[in-house]
């Protein structure tokens, strides 16, 4: 737990982390450092502009998904034999779950892996005001974790101007600044940043970011601030061995529609012995043959819901391999894609598969929002007493949810029953992190084999 690693945090979403995060990725690439990079919370399109704009391998790091020493132990796994690690916090650096608690939290994270922290303040707009947020953000670092700070969108005669003035009042150095620039501006959308794969150029344009960021900021002091803390030795739990008996092929759903996967939850099936075999319900005609399960994901299908409702062929193979008892697991926009018609905010009405005789409608509005753990009332999935944690992001709302399952809200307690189950399948809106209990990727798995034997007839 040596590794040298730094947390991009800020005291709010909307100040610039991922643009900054990917400037400094781009930036220690140049200096040829083998770094990896994490972000926190159950975030997906952040490590989507880290690994497809800049092939750094990223991965989600979650202390309310996974505890301290299981996130402690995931992240010693994964930035083994790398030269450092960044790390991207989530929201404000002290949000934790319900906005009130610490674990979930950027800040508990960098805790618990003892990380230091650089503080990303948008400092456009602002004078002599930044030093009481910066001050602010010192009073609760009760474990001195905050080493650095950026400012964010503002000018070089201003930053020259506020610097001795902030390190002599806050006591924390500040590493450099970056210039207002709307060409480097990322838009966003209700879910999130908008994908890499949307933005124009965007492999260039991240290049020339990270170049003009080693012009205005310290990196040499960033990659030293990175190695002034050592974590402890994670509890290192060993991993469950998984005898693989025989090959079991899982379709997974990935291309522009549906891209909001979890790296943990593919690599805990292909410990199982799962060989995945991705396809495009957009572009494929057909299911991948010799298939034992199907995993429809997360996305936007809404933004391609033409597309994918003139892709007749792939739709009616879907339902045939589901009707005809396929394993499967459907959540948020592979739940979606699943009814039998999507009405999108403009009251456009598209058919999607028919497995699900219900609608998708456009909500208007955050419809659930956050953490939540979930119970299989069925127990078809999860045996009595055991919970899978997950989150639900959606502004879509479905003229049906399902009530086979018990979602519950952290903090508040609040409740509500959502998603269809059945012994072969489990679909619905939520999110699910299989890290939190690999007994739901288990018992899919053993119906994956069941679904294999009853078709080979042993």
């Amino acid at each position: 737990m040596s590794i040298p690693r730094i947390m991009i945090a800020a005291p709010k979403s909307g100040s610039g982390k991922t643009l900054i995060t990917c400037a400094l990725l781009g930036a220690l690439k140049k200096r040829n450092i083998d770094v990896v990079s994490c972000k926190c919370g159950p975030d997906y399109i952040d490590p989507m502009f880290h690994r497809t704009v800049l092939g750094v391998p990223s991965e989600n790091l979650d202390t309310y998904f996974t505890g301290e020493d299981k996130t402690r132990q995931i992240f010693a796994s994964f930035s083994k034999g790398h030269d450092m690690a960044v790390m991207e916090g989530v929201m404000g650096l002290y949000d934790g779950v319900g906005g009130i608690e610490e674990a979930g939290s950027s800040y508990h994270l960098a805790k618990v892996t003892k990380t230091p922290v650089i503080l990303v303040v948008d400092a456009h707009g602002m004078g002599r005001s930044v030093l009481s947020v910066i001050s602010g953000f010192k009073f609760y670092d009760k474990d001195n974790l905050i080493k650095g700070i950026i400012l964010n969108r503002i000018s070089k005669s201003f930053y020259e101007n506020i610097k001795e003035i902030t390190e002599k009042e806050t006591g924390i150095k500040l590493l450099g600044f970056f210039e207002n620039n709307k060409d480097f501006y990322v838009p966003e959308r209700h879910l999130g940043l908008t994908l890499p794969a949307e933005i124009e150029d965007i492999r260039s344009k991240i290049s020339h970011c990270a170049s003009l960021f080693e012009e205005t900021v310290d990196v040499d002091k960033i990659i030293e601030i990175s190695k002034c803390m050592e974590c402890e030795n994670p509890v290192v739990n060993k991993d469950k061995i998984y005898k693989a008996e025989e090959r079991l092929n899982l379709a997974v759903a990935r291309d522009e529609a549906f891209c909001f996967y979890y790296d943990a939850n593919i690599r805990i099936l292909e410990k199982m012995g799962v060989v995945i075999k991705y396809f495009s319900p957009i572009h494929d005609g057909n299911l991948p043959e010799d298939i034992d399960g199907i995993l429809l994901g997360g996305g936007y299908p809404e933004l391609y819901a033409y597309e994918l409702s003139k892709n007749v062929s792939m739709l009616e193979d879907i339902k045939f391999a589901i009707n005809n008892d396929i394993p499967s697991l459907a959540e948020c926009g592979g739940f979606m894609y699943l009814h039998k018609t999507l009405k999108d905010e403009n009251g456009n009405s598209y058919n999607m598969a028919g497995v699900i005789d219900k609608d998708i409608f456009y909500a208007g509005k955050l419809v659930r929002f956050g953490y939540i753990e979930m119970l299989d009332k069925k127990e078809v999935f999860l045996k009595k007493g055991s919970l899978i944690r997950g989150h639900e992001f959606h502004y879509y709302n479905s003229t049906d949810n399902g009530t086979d399952v018990k979602a519950v809200k952290p903090v508040t307690e609040k409740s509500w029953e959502c998603c269809y189950t059945e012994s072969n399948h489990w679909w619905g809106f939520p999110h699910l992190y299989y890290p939190s209990c690999e007994e739901f990727a288990e018992a899919f798995v053993e119906k994956m084999k069941a679904y294999r034997h009853s078709n080979n007839g042993v």
